[in-house]
């Protein structure tokens, strides 16, 4: 009995390695024990060497990315005071969950408080003082509009009747005029400055109140208290401060989703997209999930050539953590009803792809091909081959392009290991 095998590795650091075996079976069909190779005969001429082939097919094919990486929280940061004060009241703790604008600590600032009382005393003031120079105001423009309309009759006396009315005495009554004129001016002068003195004691509230609403340290977002700096009683120093000394409250991070940050190895950035699929396999809780290239650096670090690239990971039923280890499987390219054919199909050799390919007379024919998609198991060929063909595989070293073989059929068995 005549037989001729092969067998190949394709080793996956991630995946373990993938062992095929072909056997092509000269005069009948061999069973090698519980994983045997079956071979299926096809048409073949009475004379010429034996070869086994297989057919070229379309399926669907995908190129995949496996690279290992850590959970980060998407957002963490640490909380500091606005002003300094006393831990009065502290209504988290480790582990604690908080939603956006929710008060996690109250600080006890005496000084802004009195600051706030003679806020409010010092616009009383000012509002007393506005009232004080308005009925100034009314009184003096009451005064001018009884000078004036003295004034006004004289002189239309004084036109309409020469020399009844000395003219000394329409002179006085036109000086009081003015005068009484000025006052009124000056009234409104003193008005709008005191209205200007009641809107910046108004101010000096507002501000003042806006200072002690930081007495209040809320969350910016909503998330998960991780670490606990501060009780109750410590004193917390403005986080404006620049001394390195300052303490934060607490530590907060967002975990209804997670960063995970890939390095892309080099080779790789061309296919990268926003919105390519990943699988995200979390091994300690034996579950995968889905998820998508949100964003990446589109440069390539000179020290690590790779590219930061992320992946952001919904995490609305808290199942993970942050540090929890992941193993992101991305989908570069995807080809369906691709023509394919096993790896080992084609030859490659000084940057040349070729196919022995053997027609319906049994003659072989070496083909150039062009490839695409590579699997660690097939091969796309975007040109050279079409559905339908039959390709030798395994040893071709002895086949000479024109001969006359005797093509037999054979189907790969794969075998994989994780």
């Amino acid at each position: 009995m005549n037989i001729s095998a092969f067998m190949y590795f394709s080793l996956r650091p991630e995946r373990g390695f993938v062992l095929s075996i072909a056997t092509c079976v000269a005069a009948s069909m061999l069973s090698c024990g519980e994983r045997g190779v079956s071979a299926e005969a096809v048409s073949t001429p009475a004379q010429g060497p034996e070869v086994g082939v297989v057919k070229v097919v379309r399926k669907s094919l995908q190129r995949d990315l496996v690279v290992s990486s850590e959970l980060v929280p998407f957002q963490q940061i640490d909380v500091y005071a606005k002003e300094a004060g006393y831990v009065q009241k502290l209504n988290v703790d480790y582990g604690t969950h908080v939603s956006a604008g929710q008060v996690m600590a109250v600080l006890e600032i005496p000084e802004l408080q009195v600051q706030l009382e003679e806020d409010e005393a010092a616009i009383k003031d000012a509002e007393q003082q506005v009232s004080r120079n308005s009925n100034e105001l009314n009184r003096v423009e009451a005064q001018q509009k009884t000078t004036h309309l003295q004034y006004s009759r004289l002189d239309e006396v004084s036109r309409t009747r020469p020399g009844l009315i000395a003219q000394q005495e329409i002179d006085d009554w036109q000086a009081k005029d003015s005068a009484a004129a000025s006052q009124v001016s000056a009234a409104h002068n003193t008005v709008a400055s005191a209205q200007s003195d009641l809107a910046r004691a108004r101010a000096r509230l507002r501000h003042d109140q806006v200072i002690f609403e930081y007495a209040k340290i809320s969350a910016p977002f909503t998330g998960v208290v991780t670490k606990r700096y501060a009780n109750l009683g410590t004193l917390m120093q403005s986080g404006t401060n620049s001394s390195t000394q300052v303490l934060p409250l607490v530590q907060l991070s967002e975990d209804d989703r997670f960063r995970l940050v890939i390095p892309v190895p080099e080779s790789y950035v061309p296919s990268i997209r926003v919105g390519d699929p990943v699988t995200v396999r979390i091994a300690s809780l034996n579950r995968s999930f889905p998820g998508r290239v949100s964003r990446f650096s589109v440069d390539v670090e000179a020290d690590t050539r790779t590219m930061h690239t992320e992946v952001d990971v919904p995490n609305s039923n808290r199942l993970l953590m942050p540090g929890m280890y992941a193993e992101a499987t991305l989908t570069l390219n995807r080809r369906d009803r691709a023509v394919a054919v096993p790896r080992e199909a084609v030859i490659t050799e000084g940057g040349k792809n070729t196919a022995w390919v053997v027609d319906a007379s049994g003659r072989v024919q070496a083909r150039d091909v062009e490839l695409g998609i590579e699997t660690p198991g097939d091969v796309e060929v975007v040109s050279g081959l079409k559905e339908g063909d039959l390709v030798a595989i395994g040893d071709r070293s002895g086949l000479v392009d024109g001969e006359i073989v005797r093509p037999k059929e054979v189907r790969l068995i794969r075998y994989s290991g994780d």
